[in-house]
């Protein structure tokens, strides 16, 4: 309803659409999560009638030393090939993997599919939708499925599965900011991820394009201030900076710092290449992010 009533002053000047475009999730993990996908945006609209689809990022909190991702597939496979390790359960025969740690992103556009884990704490961020198609032999809720479901789900999977991005854990990119620090996560035309470490007040300039969420992952309470008022954000509480309330002072905790990760959808010129580009970091580095478009 507040999207609909007030989309310039929520969301950001011009924007228009059915919900809040951005979900922020905390994720644990202690098993290997259901190997999956979620349609990018033309299939969301061709074949389930959706707005969007649905592209998500992870930014890894905490990870157990064998945890690891699977995300993508060997863009040489057949489906008859893909059929057969989906068949077998053998994943891992066909999907590429990498090993985890804290502080990593992972990116994972609409089409590609995914599963993480075990034992592996993440916060996500992702397009407002819950598409998804899923080729294990299981319900999300450990139901075993019949044969014929089953392969109905597989069928479902490939016809919408992509296989032209290969998702990565990415460490980020560092920019400075005085005695804070700032490491931009991923990037796409859908979201930004970054993450914010501050020892002293970091003012936000007002931005009327673009709503912020942030999310405190540190121990103490972090203090938003604002024209006519303030918040406390406790430990592991997400809010949102709605495009209209202009600057704001995020002031740390007295004792320690503050551990937050930001989110917006970016003008990806003005908000990541351009930044970058005159932090010194090249078209490689930043195209390692994600889907930046150069």
């Amino acid at each position: 309803e507040l999207v609909e009533e007030f989309p310039d002053e929520l969301v950001g000047e011009g924007w228009r659409g059915p919900h809040f475009p951005l979900l922020i999730k905390f994720l644990d993990a202690s098993n290997r999560l259901p190997v999956h996908l979620h349609a990018d945006d033309a299939t969301a609209m061709e074949k389930h009638g959706e707005p969007h689809g649905k592209t998500e990022a992870w930014h890894i909190l905490w990870a157990a030393d064998d945890a690891k991702i699977l995300a993508g597939v060997e863009n040489d496979l057949s489906r008859e090939e893909l059929i057969a390790a989906f068949k077998a359960e053998d994943y891992e025969a066909v999907m590429p993997q990498h090993g985890i740690r804290t502080g990593d992103t992972v990116y994972v556009p609409g089409g590609i599919l995914h599963t993480f884990g075990p034992d592996t704490l993440i916060l996500e961020v992702q397009q407002t939708s819950d598409l998804g198609q899923f080729v294990m032999p299981f319900d999300l809720y450990g139901n075993r499925l019949d044969e014929e479901e089953w392969d109905a789900n597989i069928e479902a999977t490939l016809d919408e599965l992509k296989s032209d991005f290969l998702p990565r854990p990415n460490p980020g990119l560092v920019l400075e900011d005085g005695a804070n620090r700032r490491v931009l996560c991923c990037a796409g035309p859908h979201f930004v991820l970054e993450r914010w470490t501050l020892t002293e007040t970091h003012t936000e300039p007002s931005h009327p394009r673009r709503f912020l969420t942030l999310s405190n992952l540190g121990e103490g309470p972090v203090e938003l201030e604002y024209e006519n008022g303030s918040e406390t954000l406790g430990r592991a509480e997400s809010c949102v900076l709605p495009a209209a309330i202009g600057d704001v002072r995020v002031v740390p905790p007295r004792t320690g710092e503050a551990s937050l990760v930001a989110c917006y959808v970016p003008d990806l010129e003005r908000d990541v290449i351009g930044l970058l580009r005159g932090a010194g970091y090249s078209d490689e580095e930043i195209r390692a992010l994600g889907e930046v478009g150069i």
